[in-house]
């Protein structure tokens, strides 16, 4: 994509475009998504690293500060003792009785650890639910802006994304009218806390939307993988309001344990033994020594840990909001929770992928352009991630102050 005069911006092609091959050697259509745009902007920036360059990354929502010690302690005594083998393919037994206890003490909400199934991280339970739950061509409801690897995922599974607004006009969040303006639904998917803006959603919202779901027949799947990064209010959970829907979460965000690649997901009765018999053939089962290490990262020993990253987060949003120049960003999106701030770009200044570019190339900060999260309006947007140290959040700062692309 040619980004400006002389300026190669960010790139939008998909992974697969190149020269024209014979149709017989052709890439199948389900292989042609758009790129996960962030993980370019990474692979840009680690090599600049690797040239010398000195690199802020707030690019990548990755908690600099590791799996918490309880879960790294039992990580060492299992690789002394145990032989780590195939676990169950829907998780170790006594991990979704955890997972489960987590429910009643966190939400009051009562789980069987029947319903609980363990995956190889979350990316790997939406495919499970996507599958489950839909056939193709069934049409899925996604908030716009709104993770990449929700439509990404479901193109290539032949499912339809439907890309339903949710930005600056209905105050970041899926409202009643924009869902009676996208047409017959098989699914809705939300999030909240929400990628990339960090809204959350109320506990009226969620059970307003669960009911309208119900009542069309729509299968409501909550993206949960943020919950316990929360600065406003208290997340809730939709399992409270519908027991058809499906939630996923994360060992990721707030356990700070994104490498290790384990998440779960809770299912209604009906999808419970496909789900099951999808995760037996595509992945056996989840990692044992990570499922050993989440068993941990759930036990009270592991709280102070989890919750000084919470206020490490809630401190650096502070920082970044407060800090960055308005002669570059003029306006944020609501950041109640994750450790996401999405910037609207200052009126006259360039567009998000070009922007996004010279930030890197000229200042050595990285970060995504707004178009990963929302191909209709993202050229206005930049997502800022401040998962990582407070001094990288304040040498950011001091590096934009004063800058003028």
């Amino acid at each position: 994509m040619t980004a400006g005069a002389g300026e190669q911006g960010v790139s939008e092609e998909a992974p697969n475009e190149g020269p024209a091959l014979p149709e017989i050697w052709a890439p199948a259509p389900r292989g042609m998504i758009p790129t996960f745009m962030v993980m370019d902007v990474v692979a840009r920036a680690n090599r600049l690293a690797a040239d010398g360059r000195d690199i802020v990354h707030l690019e990548v929502g990755q908690p600099s500060a590791g799996a918490p010690e309880a879960a790294v302690t039992a990580t060492r005594v299992r690789l002394g003792s145990d032989r780590l083998g195939y676990t169950d393919s829907v998780g170790l037994p006594e991990l979704r009785e955890v997972i489960a206890k987590h429910y009643r003490d966190k939400y009051a909400v009562t789980i069987d650890a029947q319903s609980v199934v363990v995956t190889t991280g979350s990316s790997a339970a939406f495919l499970l639910a996507f599958l489950s739950a839909f056939s193709p061509g069934d049409r899925i409801g996604v908030p716009n802006p709104g993770y990449p690897a929700y439509r990404n995922m479901l193109a290539a599974l032949a499912l339809e994304p439907v890309l339903i607004p949710a930005g600056t006009g209905q105050g970041y969040r899926l409202t009643r009218e924009s869902l009676s303006e996208c047409g017959p639904l098989k699914g809705l998917l939300i999030a909240s806390p929400n990628n990339p803006t960090g809204t959350t959603l109320a506990s009226a919202d969620i059970r307003n939307l669960a009911r309208w779901c119900e009542a069309r027949g729509i299968r409501l799947i909550s993206d949960e993988i943020y919950h316990g990064l929360e600065f406003e209010r208290d997340c809730r959970t939709a399992r409270e309001f519908s027991t058809r829907g499906i939630v996923i979460n994360s060992f990721s965000k707030y356990f700070c344990m994104t490498g290790w690649r384990i998440g779960w997901l809770i299912a209604p009765d009906e999808l419970l033994r496909p789900i099951e018999c999808l995760a037996q053939n595509f992945h056996i089962s989840p990692p044992a020594i990570s499922q050993q290490a989440a068993l941990a990262a759930l036990s009270g020993a592991a709280r102070d840990d989890l919750q000084r990253q919470v206020a490490i987060c809630r401190m650096n949003r502070d920082l970044l909001r407060d800090g960055l120049p308005r002669a570059l960003f003029s306006a944020f999106a609501p950041s109640d929770g994750a450790f996401y701030l999405y910037a609207e770009i200052a009126e006259g200044l360039p567009d998000s992928p070009v922007l996004c570019e010279r930030m890197l190339t000229e200042l050595g900060v990285a970060c995504t352009p707004g178009i990963d999260f929302d191909p209709d309006d993202g050229r206005r947007f930049v997502r800022f991630s401040y998962a990582g140290a407070t001094s990288e959040i304040k040498e950011a700062v001091r590096r934009l102050r004063g800058w003028r692309p």
